[in-house]
């Protein structure tokens, strides 16, 4: 940027901060007019693409600590002379100089400047040419090895988009795509992967909103609804199900048929002597990822007859009478002691 551009423009006011403003502050009003001017939101307007550029323009050097503290005693310099297209020297305590901030910013040579002082010190009762490369860090100042060399922060790249989506179930199991609308009416199509895990966020490079530094990223978070029989274990690619067994099936044995997220079924043998809660794995019955297929894990649970008839009844109490030496809470009182 040249030093004149500094001298010209208010970055402060650009931003409608004061000179003391906290990075913070600077950082919220950038972000507060840049979505205001964003060329996205203003499609057609002239003035404010050129609000919009000026505006990111003072947030990349105010930004900047070192920038900032450069912009700043250009400014307060500035502030007590004037700087004209100029010829040789004149009366009055002016005097010419060959692009004195060419020079200084490592590109010299383009312009002439008078500079005129208005008070106090160094030449013509302004201040003195030492004082004025010793503000730009001493000797030789930005056009010495290792100076600022007239380096500019690079444009501001656009700001991302965050926002959410929910899918169905099947969804998540198998894949799909959604589209997404934008304030200003475009649709983006976003691929969602088969194996989504609720909570999960997607990233799509360069689908945010447009800068003059190239275009932010779009970041979906997938929200999954709850499906009434599948649950997927939190933190896996495993899905668990609850199946109900009759209670003979559960003392005598027996093998069933469980539905899968393909939408077939797998047989299951349970052992006979089976107990409510007991858990089961089907191996590569899961949730299927880039990284692999997770598992089906089988909760049986032991079904109990609201109602039975007079025939049940007399099977049930046959079977408690030969079942009469069996106590399930005999070591209870001993583990309560432990």
């Amino acid at each position: 940027m040249a030093s004149q551009d500094w001298i010209d423009k208010d970055f402060y006011s650009i931003l409608g901060v004061s000179k003391d403003a906290s990075d913070a502050d600077i950082k919220k009003a950038y972000r507060k007019l840049a979505r205001q001017y964003h060329p996205d939101q203003n499609q057609g307007d002239p003035e404010a693409e050129r609000r919009f550029k000026d505006i990111t323009e003072a947030n990349s050097v105010l930004s900047d600590p070192e920038e900032r503290k450069q912009y700043d005693a250009i400014r307060a310099m500035g502030s007590g002379a004037r700087f004209t297209a100029g010829g040789p020297s004149g009366a009055g305590g002016s005097a010419n100089f060959e692009d004195l901030f060419g020079d200084i910013f490592g590109g010299g040579g383009r312009r002439r400047t008078t500079y005129t002082t208005t008070g106090g010190g160094g030449y013509g009762g302004g201040p003195g040419f030492e004082d004025l490369f010793s503000q730009f860090g001493g000797p030789g100042g930005y056009g010495a090895p290792g100076g600022y060399g007239g380096r500019q922060a690079p444009p501001a790249r656009g700001e991302d988009i965050r926002t959410e989506t929910t899918i169905p179930f099947r969804s998540a199991v198998h894949g799909t795509t959604v589209k997404l609308r934008r304030g200003n009416g475009q649709e983006t199509t976003v691929r969602v992967p088969q194996g989504v895990r609720d909570g999960q966020k997607l990233k799509l490079a360069g689908k945010g909103h447009s800068g003059p530094g190239g275009s932010g990223d779009l970041y979906v978070t997938v929200h999954v609804r709850p499906h009434p029989f599948f649950t997927r274990v939190p933190g896996t690619d495993d899905v668990e199900v609850t199946v109900p067994i009759t209670f003979p099936e559960a003392a005598l044995g027996a093998t069933i048929e469980v539905p899968t997220l393909d939408g077939g079924t797998v047989r299951v043998k349970v052992p006979e002597g089976t107990s409510s809660g007991r858990r089961f794995r089907v191996k590569g019955r899961g949730f299927t990822t880039s990284k692999g297929t997770g598992n089906l894990i089988v909760t049986v649970e032991v079904h109990v007859p609201a109602e039975l008839d007079e025939e049940a009844r007399a099977a049930v109490r046959a079977f408690a009478e030969a079942t009469a030496s069996e106590d399930p809470r005999a070591d209870l009182a001993r583990k309560a002691q432990v």
